[in-house]
């Protein structure tokens, strides 16, 4: 019998490694969730603009002492749409929630708050984006909690909605409340 050539042990060596990386992933302890490399430090810069009749997001809003709910929003965004009543639900509750726009226009941003209702006791505006990249945030809605010195506690990929709001954000957000005595 004579030996299979070299060549045709490499389809099974790289099989073989794929189908390791897929058997750890499935074993990750949050398969769903993408790490954030701010988890654990202090947030990143702001944008010094402001979406038009609203307060403007400063740094030092984010250590008054209290847990802040930063969420990044779009106008155009279907599923920041989906996500914005929890979002007013959560300020009528009592939750400190400021907003970062990005990728949009002044007057869209500006005019989706009027008729919606704005949620924010503060507000940044990033039409380039650049801002969102310092944070990580690929595209909206994703929502970070912060704790009352300004450090990162937790990154939530997604709207606010549903199950995945109840099961995995609420939780965090409580998790953060208790951690930080607020």
């Amino acid at each position: 019998m004579t030996k299979p050539p070299l060549l045709m042990l490499i389809p099974v060596v790289i099989f073989a490694g794929f189908a390791g990386l897929f058997l750890a992933g499935m074993f990750r302890e949050a398969p769903g969730e993408v790490p954030s490399t701010m988890i654990g430090h202090v947030a990143p810069a702001l944008t010094e603009e402001v979406v038009p009749d609203t307060d403007l997001l400063v740094m030092d809003d984010f250590t008054t002492g209290e847990v802040t709910i930063l969420n990044f929003w779009a106008s155009w965004c279907p599923p920041c749409r989906a996500e914005h009543p929890t979002l007013l639900r959560l300020n009528q509750e009592g939750y400190r929630i400021a907003g970062l726009n990005f990728r949009d226009t002044a007057d869209q941003a500006a005019a989706y708050l009027k008729e919606y209702g704005n949620p924010f006791f503060a507000t940044g505006f990033d039409h380039r984006g650049r801002v969102a990249l310092d944070w990580g945030v690929a595209a909206p809605p994703e929502t970070f909690i912060i704790g009352p010195d300004g450090i990162v506690l937790f990154r939530f990929i997604g709207p606010l909605v549903g199950d995945d709001f109840e099961q995995r954000f609420m939780p965090m957000l409580e998790d953060a409340l208790v951690q930080t005595g607020s």
